[in-house]
C-alpha cells in the first residue's frame, strides 16, 4: 500500500497499537476495519483463543496488523497456556548464552504459531540500582557487556525466520533509577561517557545486528539532552542519537502511553502529536483511543506535527510489515523444538549458592527429621503451588515437609528449634509494574514468619524471583538464587540441595546489594 494514498484518518490509524482487551469485539474490529489501527496486543489467553481473536480482526483488516506480545520469558508473554522457560537473569546466571539463543527461538516458535508477529522484547536495560522495582530479572544482569550478549543472541534467535520481530526496550535504558517510569518519568543519570560505553554500546549493537524495532522508555537523560523531557518524546535521544549517531531506520515505539511517565511529562492533547514530531513512529496502548487519534489529526493540521514526519512514520511501520511477509498468505506452523529439555538445563545450570556460612550444604535426608516451609510472596507458578511442588521432591528423599500455617502459629520460645528441624523458605516476590518496591513482607502477627532462630536451627532462603532478598533476610546463613518460578527451577533447587547436582550459577547481580552484614 503506497503510504501516499492514505487518507490521514488512516496514516493516524496506524500509528496506534491497542490494548485489545479495552474493547469489545465489534468496536475492535471497527477500529481494524475503519480507523485501520497498526496493531493489536492481547494480554495472554488460551493459544486457540488468540488465534480465534486474531483471525476475526484479519478479515476485517484492510492493512495487516502487527500483532504485538511481551515475550521476555518465553511464550507465556502471549499465551496463558504457553511456555515460561526461564526469566532473563535466569538465562544469564548459566553462563551459557546458548541459553539466550533457546529462549529466543522457543518465543519465536509459540509465538509465530499463535499469530504473534512482533515481540517487545528483549529487555536491554542493566540491573545497576538492585532497588529498581522494574528491571530486576527481566535483565541479563549488571554487567554490560553480558547484556549486549545475551540479548543479540535473543534478537537473532527470534529473527531468524523472518516473520517476527524484535523490539529492544527501554531506550535509554532502565535500571539506573530507583523508581518507576510507569508511575513517573524515571532517569538514567550516567555521565554521557559512561552511557556511551554501556547502554550506548548495547543499543548500538543491537541497531547494527539488524533489530527491527526499538521502545523508546519515558526514561529522562540530562547528560545527553538539555531537553528535560524523557526519551518518548524527546526529539534529541530519539533523532540525535538513535537515528543520526546510530544509524537506526526502524520503528521507534512508545514504552505504553497509559503510563505516568508518558501521561505527566506534558499535556497530553500536545504530547501524541509531539511523540511523532521528536522521532517516534507508533504508540503502545492509549488512554482513549478515539481522542488520541483527534489529536494526531489536530497536531497536523494545526502545524504541531509536520505531514511529511507522519508520512515517514506510517512508511516505517508498513516496511516492518513488509519485512515480517504480512502481505503476503502464510500457514503459520510451530517448529519442533526441546523446549523442556532446555528449560531444565538452564535450570540446572543457573541455581546460584550464595551464601553457604555454616557449611550446611549439601543435606544429609538422616540429619532432618522435619521441614519447616515457608513460602513468600505468590505461592503458585505456573506448574501448580509451589509448596505442594517442593513437598512432594523431599517426600521422595524420605523427609516430611510441613507447610508453614501462620493461623496455626503464637510466639513461643527457642527450645523447639533443634539441629534437626530445618526451616526452608521459598519466595516468589515478582517484579512487576505499578509498585515501588520488590521487598519481603512479614506477617503482621509478630513477623512469626520471619527466620527468627537462626542459631538454632538450619535456615534456608531460596528466592525464586528476586536476586536481591539478602537486603531483608542479611543473617540467614544460606542462600540460595534461582531466578525464576517454575517446576524445573525448584527441582534443581532440591537436587544442589542435597548435592546431586552442583551448584553451577554466578550470580549477574551483586546478590549483597553491597551491604556488609549480608556477607556475614
Amino acid at each position: 500500500m503506497n503510504v501516499r494514498d492514505m487518507t490521514l484518518e488512516e496514516k493516524a490509524g496506524q500509528l496506534f497499537c491497542v490494548l485489545g482487551e479495552l474493547y469489545d469485539e465489534e468496536t475492535l474490529k471497527f477500529m481494524v476495519r475503519k480507523r485501520c489501527i497498526g496493531g493489536v496486543l492481547f494480554r495472554p489467553s488460551p493459544k486457540a483463543a488468540l488465534q480465534a481473536k486474531f483471525d476475526e480482526l484479519d478479515k476485517c483488516a484492510a492493512m495487516p496488523l502487527l500483532k504485538a506480545a511481551n515475550m521476555e520469558s518465553g511464550s507465556d508473554g502471549a499465551i496463558s497456556d504457553g511456555f515460561l522457560f526461564a526469566n532473563p537473569l535466569q538465562v544469564a546466571a548459566t553462563g551459557d548464552d546458548a541459553y539466550a539463543e533457546y529462549l529466543g527461538k522457543v518465543c519465536a516458535s509459540d509465538g509465530e504459531s499463535s499469530g504473534i508477529n512482533w515481540t517487545f522484547s528483549p529487555v536491554v536495560d542493566i540491573d545497576l540500582n538492585f532497588r529498581n522495582p522494574i528491571t530486576n530479572t527481566r535483565t541479563f544482569g549488571s554487567d554490560a557487556e553480558t547484556v549486549e550478549k545475551y540479548a543479540l543472541k535473543y534478537i537473532s534467535a527470534v529473527q531468524e525466520t523472518g516473520h517476527i520481530a524484535a523490539c529492544v526496550k527501554h531506550f535509554p535504558g532502565d535500571g539506573v533509577d530507583f523508581r518507576d517510569h510507569h508511575l513517573h518519568p524515571s532517569v538514567n543519570s550516567l555521565s554521557s561517557d559512561e552511557w556511551h560505553k554501556t547502554y550506548g554500546k548495547i543499543y548500538k549493537a543491537a541497531i547494527d545486528s539488524g533489530v527491527k524495532s526499538i521502545m523508546a522508555g519515558h526514561i529522562c537523560q540530562p547528560n545527553l539532552s538539555d531537553n528535560p523531557l524523557p526519551a518518548s518524546l524527546n526529539k534529541d535521544l530519539l533523532v540525535g542519537v538513535l537515528r543520526e549517531k546510530f544509524g537506526f531506520n526502524g520503528v521507534v515505539t512508545t514504552d505504553a502511553t497509559i503510563m505516568g511517565g508518558f501521561c505527566q511529562a506534558v499535556e497530553r492533547r500536545l504530547a501524541i502529536p509531539r511523540a511523532i514530531a521528536a522521532g517516534c513512529d507508533m504508540f503502545v496502548f492509549n488512554t482513549d483511543f478515539e481522542e488520541d487519534c483527534a489529536y494526531i489529526i489536530e497536531g497536523v493540521r494545526n502545524g504541531i506535527l509536520a505531514e511529511e514526519r507522519l508520512d515517514e512514520a506510517v512508511s516505517r511501520i508498513v516496511a516492518l510489515k513488509e519485512s515480517l511477509g504480512l502481505f503476503e498468505n502464510r500457514i503459520n506452523v510451530a517448529s519442533q523444538l526441546p523446549a523442556k529439555k532446555w528449560r531444565r538445563e538452564c535450570a540446572e545450570k543457573s541455581i546460584t549458592l550464595i551464601k553457604n556460612a555454616e557449611n550446611l550444604l549439601p543435606l544429609k535426608a538422616e540429619n532432618i527429621s522435619k521441614v519447616r516451609l515457608i513460602i513468600k510472596g505468590n505461592p503458585n507458578c505456573p506448574d501448580g503451588i509451589i509448596s505442594d511442588i517442593a513437598s512432594r521432591l523431599l517426600q521422595k528423599r524420605g523427609i516430611v515437609a510441613e507447610t508453614f500455617n501462620i493461623e496455626k502459629e503464637n510466639m513461643r520460645g527457642s527450645a523447639g528449634f533443634t539441629k534437626d528441624l530445618l526451616t526452608l523458605y521459598f519466595a516468589n516476590c515478582e517484579q512487576k509494574s505499578d509498585q515501588t518496591v520488590v521487598r519481603l513482607f512479614w506477617s503482621e502477627k509478630f513477623a512469626l514468619d520471619m527466620p527468627r532462630f537462626i542459631n538454632e536451627s538450619p535456615h534456608i532462603f531460596v528466592s525464586l524471583a528476586n536476586p536481591y532478598h539478602l537486603q531483608d533476610v542479611p543473617r540467614v546463613k544460606t542462600y540460595i538464587n534461582a531466578y525464576t518460578a517454575n517446576s524445573d527451577t525448584i527441582e534443581a533447587v532440591i537436587k544442589a540441595l542435597f548435592g546431586e547436582i552442583p551448584f553451577k550459577g554466578k550470580s549477574p547481580v551483586d546478590a549483597f546489594c553491597g551491604l556488609w552484614d549480608a556477607r556475614l
